[in-house]
């Protein structure tokens, strides 16, 4: 017998999916009833898994008509990335929060479905040399590998122009890598920001005719810094990565009007 608090928990990731992949629409309101009999369960499990994701900033509760998928803003995304930038400038820093154990950063790494989103990280003066110090001086090689696997499997779907398998890989990428150099308050915390990020930008990547090749496929160079120890070429990587996603998404949204197929894109 499935407990409730898994049911619950199945639900809520399988809508996040759902919301993440454009299935499920931003600003489309639905009731609990709806959602209820769409995944043939009672409606109590229903109800506390969309109040999850409520409290994960993905829906809006509309008092006495359900809920709605929320609506976020280029502002948003932009105040986002803004929140990322600074958390994760501090992770690469020679004086960041230590590393986890494998067993810790591997600890919810499951993520169902983007920028996370995807845009995050920042540059920032100071450097660490080709020494491994700090944050990156005692990661756990093993747990390193888990991430390698996520890396390739994430830059695979990005050169292909897969949508729906790179946002899952790239959020259980960060949400591992995040893992294993801060604590779990700050991993919760970059991993919801980027799941946000994702929602706002895959209608935006969606609208474009093409996307194999110009989707960020990063992901295996930072993970080669971080590997080196060198904090410094991994706040570079982030950082231009951060900025290129964000002009994507401008010129995307009509604020910035560039070439449509100059360089790749990112959330």
């Amino acid at each position: 017998m499935i407990r409730r608090s898994t049911l619950r928990s199945q639900i809520a990731s399988a809508l996040r999916d759902e919301i993440l992949a454009g299935r499920l629409a931003t600003g489309r309101p639905f009731t609990v009833k709806e959602i209820a009999e769409q995944y043939g369960v009672s409606a109590t499990p229903v109800r506390e898994a969309l109040v999850d994701l409520a409290a994960q900033g993905l829906l809006d509760i509309e008092q006495h008509r359900g809920f709605r998928v929320r609506e976020y803003t280029l502002q948003d995304y932009r105040e986002m990335c803004d929140a990322r930038r600074l958390v994760v400038d501090s992770l690469f820093r020679d004086d960041g929060p230590g590393p986890r154990s494998g067993a810790d950063a591997g600890s919810g790494s499951e993520a169902g479905d983007g920028a996370g989103s995807d845009a995050g990280g920042a540059a920032g003066a100071g450097s660490s040399g080709g020494a491994r110090t700090g944050p990156l001086s005692a990661v756990d090689p093993a747990a390193l590998a888990s991430v390698r696997r996520r890396a390739d499997a994430a830059q695979r779907a990005a050169r292909a122009g897969d949508l729906d398998v790179l946002i899952a890989y790239d959020l259980r990428f960060w949400r591992e890598l995040s893992g294993l150099l801060g604590n779990s308050h700050i991993c919760d915390f970059l991993d919801r920001l980027r799941v946000q990020c994702w929602v706002y930008a895959v209608p935006q990547l969606r609208a474009r005719p093409r996307l194999c090749g110009r989707l960020w496929a990063g992901h295996g160079a930072l993970l080669d810094a971080v590997e080196a120890g060198d904090g410094a070429a991994a706040r570079e990587i982030i950082a231009s990565y951060d900025a290129h996603a964000l002009a994507q998404v401008e010129e995307a949204a009509g604020e910035v009007r560039g070439r449509p197929d100059e360089g790749p894109e990112g959330p």
